[in-house]
């Protein structure tokens, strides 16, 4: 990692918690610290920085909006043996709470933080007051897990210019307008020994397709032993949980609610921030409201709508 170095310009974490094995996992907060906990788990490949729009929306309604850098990536330490999987990270996250007092947090994670967060409060690893999934459940599509994959691998020599990283995302992510000021790129960039733009993660995070399909049954399992208030929010374009997929989830978890985003792929927070947080801040005030007890949510689950699930598109 030492060879790997921070580009000017790139944010300095507020905060660092310990992690598992002594790692330290870097994070931002937003918000009253006396606030209902929200913690904010990124997707693979991704940093804190993802739930920036988020959490100052949250920390605006009266939430503490925590996100953290997962273990390789960011400003979070790299894994010397390796170890990034599923269940370092749930450690992880019960060690970042500790070390946030030990309050009952609600669960929002995308993608890879959603797995953490769903195994985390489905296996009762963490006492959560609600969890948000974020474009992931057990069943996901391998299509899009493999376009996932190709992205994060390719160019392991690094790329020549933030132009050759800018168009990279836009191929990834064509339905998105591309960024106007490319300096605003260099959060998610480090730079190698070769003077060559790469990726914030650790190259030997790499997981497998065959990993994250086998992983539907234990998902599954936490799906149906779910208690606690959630909401899953699907992206309308996404190609790695599809609308069968949804359905799937809310079979195993009947109370559950639903909302799908149309105009977001995978990176719903990042595509549509502002519909994401209404719909999350909407949901988290009938479930854990500021004003309440956040240690005893008084209102009770509201089911998903029977039949086809509505598209939001934006919210009063």
């Amino acid at each position: 990692m030492s060879s790997i170095t921070r580009l000017p310009g790139t944010p300095e974490p507020m905060h660092f918690w310990p992690g598992a094995g002594g790692l330290k996992i870097a994070g931002d907060s937003w918000g009253d610290p006396k606030g209902p906990l929200v913690l904010l788990q990124h997707g693979g490949g991704q940093t804190r920085h993802a739930w920036k729009g988020a959490g100052e929306r949250l920390g605006a309604a009266g939430y503490r909006a925590v996100a953290f850098d997962a273990r390789g990536h960011g400003d979070s330490d790299w894994a010397a043996d390796g170890s990034y999987g599923q269940n370092v990270m749930v450690e992880d996250l019960v060690r970042v709470i500790a070390a946030l007092g030990g309050t009952r947090p609600v669960l929002v994670g995308a993608s890879m933080g959603g797995g953490t967060s769903l195994v985390a409060a489905g296996e009762e690893h963490v006492d959560a007051t609600a969890l948000v999934l974020v474009d992931i459940a057990p069943r996901i599509e391998s299509e899009g897990v493999d376009k996932i994959r190709a992205f994060m691998l390719q160019k392991p020599e690094g790329f020549d210019s933030l132009e050759e990283v800018a168009q990279a995302i836009g191929n990834y992510q064509p339905h998105r307008t591309p960024p106007k000021n490319l300096q605003g790129l260099v959060k998610n960039l480090r730079m190698n020994a070769r003077g060559k733009y790469v990726w914030h993660w650790d190259p030997k995070f790499q997981p497998t397709r065959d990993v994250m399909l086998r992983r539907q049954s234990r998902l599954e399992a936490c799906a149906r032993n779910l208690k606690l208030p959630t909401l899953l929010v699907r992206g309308g374009l996404s190609d790695v949980l599809s609308e069968d997929g949804a359905r799937s989830f809310l079979e195993l978890c009947p109370h559950a609610e639903y909302v799908n985003v149309t105009g977001a792929g995978h990176m719903v927070a990042g595509d549509r921030n502002d519909v994401f947080g209404g719909a999350v801040i909407e949901f988290l005030a009938r479930t854990v409201p500021v004003q309440g007890d956040p240690l005893q949510p008084p209102h009770p689950l509201r089911p998903h709508h029977e039949g086809l699930p509505g598209d939001i598109t934006d919210l009063p």
